[in-house]
């Protein structure tokens, strides 16, 4: 009783797969037809399916296919690269000379304008320098043209013209040394930018070229980053970048490649590369680091489904529909995409009608017949079966 179940369930199993198989590969129905199986599980032999005796391969009928035409695409070439972002121009702002802070302008974090003046230092003396040296200045041009009438009488020599001529020219120079010294009490912004955080205040006392104030210009932020050596030749002063503060991962900007360096590093056999981008909004500051990515136009290679894709112990290869046959093609990958694999091959050609679905049964130089997607399916979904008619 114990051996007569297991038989049973034996044959339960056998008679479930032998279904399965007549369900989901409709190509064996023909054979299967033959050695009267189909009979045997009530399974009705659609007309279309009917093959006359010889035809594709153990007498199988052709196999019902979908095809995609192969197409040319360039192969992307994708580097990305992590870069430090600096300012586009930062200025320090030192002291000149030594004084007391009378007068201070600028504040943490405000932006000023070039040729502002953001501090003045005590200038008393120099102020009384200034006057003085116009005093010294006048005299010596009114002793200037007194000289000049007594010579037009023939009192005076020209030797004493000159000298007075010297005077005057000394005089100038005083008052210019004068003036020089009192514009040393007042700072100016050299250029236009935001303050940094700033540690002076008035009342403050400082020393020749104690440090003021920074004041950076981010109206454009720069980036350097490396690129490897093998992009050399396709890297160009102006080329568009793909820019993405690390800090702000759903902020992709676009910037360029500004400068590029001469020399390759030995050590990493890469080239330091200066890209630039805008910041109009001021979301960006120096220091940040920037995921910069660059694409290159590479070559023109075959592109096809990735369903279409096969394996076997050579390597990958494809089914090709010609005259109405499959034939096995090798391909090489070059390039695997979310929606195409690139591929090289001898023997595939832009326009080949290549196999995606329906490839589980093909054999080299079977039969086949391309239909549409909802054709092969409905005929694997919904075998026809005596009992139903």
């Amino acid at each position: 009783m114990h051996i007569l179940r297991q038989l049973i369930l034996v044959l339960i199993v056998a008679a479930g797969g032998l279904y399965l198989w007549v369900a989901y590969v409709p190509q064996s129905r023909p054979l299967l037809d033959k050695l009267g199986l189909l009979d045997l599980l009530g399974v009705e032999m659609p007309e279309t399916e009917a093959a006359p005796s010889g035809a594709g391969w153990s007498g199988g009928g052709a196999a019902k296919v979908v095809t995609e035409e192969a197409e040319e695409r360039a192969i992307a070439d994708r580097i990305t690269a992590i870069g430090d972002g600096r300012a586009l121009r930062s200025v320090t702002v030192r002291s000149n000379a030594v004084g007391v802070i009378t007068d201070l302008t600028l504040a943490s974090g405000q932006r000023v304008e070039a040729g502002t003046v953001i501090a003045r230092l005590e200038d008393e003396a120099e102020q009384i320098a200034v006057e003085q040296a116009q005093l010294r200045l006048d005299e010596a041009r009114k002793e200037e043209e007194r000289v000049k009438q007594l010579q037009t009488r023939g009192a005076v020599t020209e030797v004493r013209l000159s000298e007075t001529e010297n005077a005057v020219r000394s005089a100038e120079l005083g008052l210019r040394e004068a003036e020089f010294n009192l514009s040393q009490r007042e700072v100016v912004a050299p250029i236009s930018g935001w303050v940094g955080i700033i540690d002076i205040s008035q009342g403050d006392r400082v020393n020749s070229q104690d440090i003021l104030a920074t004041i950076t210009d981010r109206s454009e932020i720069l980036i350097d980053f490396r690129v490897p050596e093998r992009v050399i030749g396709k890297i160009a002063e102006g080329q568009g970048v793909d820019v993405t503060p690390l800090g702000l991962r759903n902020t992709t900007l676009k910037g360029e490649i500004a400068t590029i360096d001469t020399v390759v590093d030995r050590a990493s056999r890469t080239l330091l590369v200066r890209g630039k981008v805008r910041n109009a909004d001021d979301r960006l500051r120096a220091g940040m680091a920037f995921s910069v990515s660059l694409s290159f136009p590479g070559e023109t290679l075959l592109s096809i489904a990735p369903l279409s894709v096969q394996w076997s112990s050579d390597g990958p290869f494809v089914w090709v529909v010609r005259d109405g046959k499959a034939q096995k093609v090798e391909v090489t990958i070059e390039q695997r995409n979310s929606d195409s694999v690139l591929v090289k091959s001898d023997d595939l050609a832009a326009g080949d009608a290549v196999v995606t679905e329906g490839v589980q049964t093909l054999r080299d130089g079977a039969e086949v017949l391309p239909v549409g997607p909802q054709e092969t399916a409905n005929a694997v979904a919904n075998p026809v079966r005596k009992d139903a008619l």
